[in-house]
């Protein structure tokens, strides 16, 4: 009994391999909130400190007047105050996170309570994380308000990262408008961050996207200002970014209707796609969210489960193929998941179901011949161009003599 139950036990391990990011993401947050308030406290110390210190220096001498120690004091106060609210702000941010960590994790660790893979807990956990796949896909599509919609009709607010992404295509929307401002001003705010992850090549790009524009406008005063603007922030990238800088300035000699590349690309609208798209890939790198959906990865490994080698040969067997045989479709050869079952890998059987039957065609296919004698009378039954003692090909088409068939004999 144990023996035939095997098959259906659930392995928890082997799930989890494509949950990391669902607690990835809110560690990585925390740690960064927890940088954020060590920013605060530590900028507030190096202005208050000195100027306790000159305060307390300042009110010893007879010539300093109450008033202005006492106005001292205030603005020390004051700094304190804002810098309280600044902690309280990221004190709540902190507790959210620890929430939303916790709530993943049981929703983990709930499947280490189902044992088998036929039990309904499974079924209700496997549509749970079906719909965080969903939601995250609608994410990285664009699609915020569907997504959020959708998680909040689920329940599983707490399950998927919709501040993250909606902050994310936010700043990468406003660069489809022609606004570098939120993107440069979340670059200086990741500033060392960014540098770390050697991500700051963005940062140069959006640089470079403002010189172009000021480029484009021929005008003497604009293309003064174009000069000063390379000077100020392209000198730091010198080294890393010499070609791009040459390039830049080889602008300067060209009419923003030019059709010599590389400045027709340069001038080219297009570039605002390509910061688009830089944004987020640059904001997935930063938060180490994979750039491929989940529900990617997901399909691509069920449909390694399915996927054969004739799957993607000369004949398919899909509904758009005038030489197919097939009776029911094959989910891999489907015009939908065809071209995401490319590149994956090919199914591994332990164990192989071969007709007792079979024979080979001179071409090579093998069949069962019970099978393709059906085969023949279902698809060719009253139809010419099959002689009688010949047999054709349901794949390939190709005619051949019966006597042709060759029985398989396997070890």
């Amino acid at each position: 009994m144990a023996a035939e139950l095997e098959p259906f036990k659930l392995n928890a391990d082997s799930h989890l391999l494509l949950e990391q990011p669902l607690l990835r993401l809110p560690h990585e947050l925390v740690r960064r909130n927890f940088n954020t308030a060590r920013r605060y406290c530590e900028r507030e110390k190096d202005q208050i400190l000195p100027a306790l210190k000159d305060t307390a220096n300042a009110s010893l001498k007879p010539s300093t007047p109450p008033e202005q120690t006492l106005a001292s004091l205030d603005a020390m106060i004051t700094r304190m105050q804002n810098l309280k609210r600044k902690l309280e702000v990221c004190h709540e941010e902190e507790l959210s996170l620890y929430q939303q960590s916790e709530r993943r994790i049981q929703h983990l660790q709930d499947l280490y309570q189902i044992e088998s893979l036929t039990d309904v807990k499974y079924d209700q956990w496997s549509r749970m994380r079906l719909d965080r796949l969903l939601v995250d896909y609608l994410l990285r599509s664009g699609y915020l308000k569907t997504a959020e919609s959708l998680a909040k009709e689920k329940g599983i607010d707490e399950l998927v990262d919709l501040k993250p992404f909606m902050q994310c295509f936010k700043i990468a929307r406003s660069l489809l408008t022609g606004q570098t401002k939120e993107a440069l001003t979340w670059c200086d705010q990741n500033k060392l961050a960014l540098k770390k992850l050697g991500q700051n090549n963005l940062e140069f790009e959006l640089r470079l996207q403002q010189y172009i524009v000021l480029v484009r406008t021929r005008n003497p005063a604009k293309l003064l200002e174009a000069r000063k603007h390379a000077h100020k922030y392209f000198m730091p990238h010198l080294e890393s970014q010499d070609t791009e800088i040459k390039k830049a300035a080889g602008l300067l000699a060209q009419e923003p209707d030019t059709d010599v590349e590389p400045y027709r690309q340069m001038y080219s609208d297009d570039r605002w796609k390509h910061l688009f798209e830089l944004f987020i890939s640059t904001h997935f790198n930063f938060f180490n969210l994979p750039p491929t959906p989940l529900l990617h990865i997901a399909l691509s490994a069920g449909l390694s489960a399915l996927k054969t080698p004739s799957c993607h040969s000369a004949f398919q067997s899909s509904s758009g193929n005038a030489n197919s045989s097939a009776i029911n479709i094959c989910p891999i050869c489907s015009t939908e998941l065809n071209e995401l079952a490319k590149n994956v890998p090919y199914a591994h059987h332990n164990k192989s179901h071969v007709p007792g039957d079979a024979v080979v065609l001179p071409n090579g296919r093998v069949y069962g011949r019970e099978r393709l004698s059906q085969m023949q009378r279902m698809l060719y039954g009253g139809m010419a161009g099959v002689e009688e003692g010949m047999i054709r090909d349901p794949t390939t088409k190709e005619i051949f003599s019966s006597d042709d068939l060759k029985k398989v004999f396997f070890m």
